[in-house]
């Protein structure tokens, strides 16, 4: 049964603490976490078996994008579209988060439970003095040698070291070696996934002083040695004005809106998830406008007509979506 006429869905960040957060997401971004704790990643936009996003507005109001798609999957996601592929996330990243791999399709299809892989890309929101991600393995890197790493505790030396500057983007395809530094903050878009296989983890402890499980075996397996460093993305403009695409690949596609005072977003029979990490921007359509303040989010449905967002200042706005 259709629903009633489509209108952008503002959703509940759901904060998650781990070892490696802080209080970014409150200070930064103007979240609401817990007042006790540290706090690592907000997911804004997800229907995932762990947790489906709680709309906040709306005749929705109070329904999970889970519920929304049970009762008219078309409505929100486009034809032929069953699920919700994509995760957005913001990530305070206050230590440096552990070496990991994430597997494929293909791979993570066959684990129990099932699930998607993971391909996802970083923007740099901000990046404290002496920032460092790493993206990828270093030339001649294979199988041997990242495994003799592991053993001896000298991962780090095998992967491509970046020091990243607000406004950068780095893609990690599935397969890619990869971590985040301390001192980001960071946009990330990601498949709807939660599978993530750890190949080190610095030798630290958690709050009850125990390492962290390591999977060893299944990360030197999944590992694509072929890929080799990843860049930072050369932003390509697209026949937008205002518009750059930071990264198209089979999963999704990641643009940067800005230096634009007025541009059309949606409208075009796709779900997109927009969100603003400077604030500023006003998303506008008949009988509706949608204000965003720094950090936050909207899902705007594939049936929803051509929006316009408006952008002041030095905002600017990330548009994700699936071709």
């Amino acid at each position: 049964m259709m629903l009633q006429a489509a209108y952008p869905l503002r959703c509940q960040p759901f904060f998650r603490d781990y070892l490696w957060g802080g209080r970014g997401l409150q200070t930064r971004l103007g979240k609401s976490i817990p007042e006790n704790g540290i706090w690592a990643e907000s997911w804004e936009l997800i229907d995932h078996p762990e947790h489906s996003s709680r709309i906040l507005n709306g005749s929705l109001a109070g329904k999970t994008l889970g519920d929304v798609i049970a009762r008219d999957a078309a409505w929100l996601l486009g034809a032929n579209r069953t699920s919700l592929p994509l995760l957005l996330k913001y990530l305070d990243c206050q230590k440096v988060l552990s070496v990991q791999v994430h597997p494929n399709d293909a791979y993570a299809l066959k684990m129990t439970p099932p699930d998607l892989g993971k391909t996802e890309a970083w923007y740099i929101i901000d990046c404290q003095p002496g920032g460092v991600l790493y993206a990828g393995l270093k030339p001649g890197v294979g199988p041997a040698e990242l495994m003799e790493a592991t053993s001896n505790g000298t991962v780090h030396k095998c992967l491509h070291e970046i020091h990243p500057q607000a406004g950068d983007c780095i893609f990690i395809p599935a397969g890619t070696v990869h971590a985040l530094g301390a001192g980001l903050l960071v946009a990330e878009i990601q498949q709807a996934s939660n599978t993530t296989f750890r190949l080190f983890d610095w030798n630290r402890l958690d709050a009850r002083g125990k390492s962290r499980e390591l999977h060893i075996p299944q990360s030197i397996e999944v590992t694509d040695y072929q890929s080799g460093p990843r860049p930072i993305q050369v932003p390509q403009p697209t026949s937008q004005l205002g518009r750059m695409r930071l990264v198209s690949c089979d999963k999704f596609c990641f643009d940067r809106i800005s230096d634009v005072d007025s541009i059309g977003v949606g409208g075009d029979g796709r779900f997109h998830f927009v969100t603003t990490p400077t604030g500023g921007v006003t998303i506008e359509g008949d009988g509706f406008s949608e204000q965003l303040k720094v950090g936050e989010s909207l899902l705007l449905p594939a049936s929803l007509a051509r929006c316009q967002a408006k952008l002041t200042g030095e905002a600017e706005l990330l548009d994700m979506f699936v071709e």
